[in-house]
């Protein structure tokens, strides 16, 4: 589950709010267009769905890369000392 912060920086990814505690009320727009709390409470679910999504995309990537290496990620941290 999301964390309150998250949600934010997923929602206002350029930043201009002050979060005090985890809660909405919490929240100070400071250099940014203010949010609602229905907006903050939907953010949750959606930040999920898309978190889900770019680590899906970051395993296909790797695996797509360690593919074309022609190698398996137990060689590759090998390759890199971690053993």
């Amino acid at each position: 589950m999301a964390r309150a912060d998250q949600v934010l920086q997923y929602l206002l990814p350029n930043g201009g709010w002050y979060m005090s505690g985890d809660e909405y009320e919490g929240i100070q727009f400071l250099e940014c267009e203010a949010i609602t709390k229905a907006q903050f409470d939907a953010g949750f679910a959606q930040y999920d769905a898309w978190k889900a999504k770019q680590d899906a995309a970051q395993a296909t990537d790797k695996a797509a890369l360690l593919t074309r290496l022609g190698i398996t990620a137990d060689e590759f941290k090998t390759l890199l000392g971690g053993n």
